[in-house]
């Protein structure tokens, strides 16, 4: 049985981009998307990259402007 307040996957994968979006939000915005695809890529298995790419392709409002952009990098 779920905890009743548990965020739906979906949540938890734009919680954790914007975190790391936040992250590297002090550099300049090249140096940030490219830090954040690369920490994308290198810790978050295929699964979870290719539900987050499925976010952004639906236009998926929660994300931070500097995670939707490096998510849409993302190619596996």
């Amino acid at each position: 049985m779920s905890a009743p307040h548990a965020a739906s996957p979906d949540a938890k994968l734009v919680t954790m981009a914007n975190q790391i979006a936040t992250f590297f939000a002090s550099q300049p915005r090249e140096d940030a998307v490219a830090g954040i695809e690369n920490h994308i890529r290198k810790f978050w298995d295929p699964r979870m990259r290719g539900k987050i790419r499925d976010l952004v392709a639906t236009g998926d409002d929660r994300l931070a402007p500097l995670a939707r952009e490096a998510i849409g990098r993302l190619a596996d």
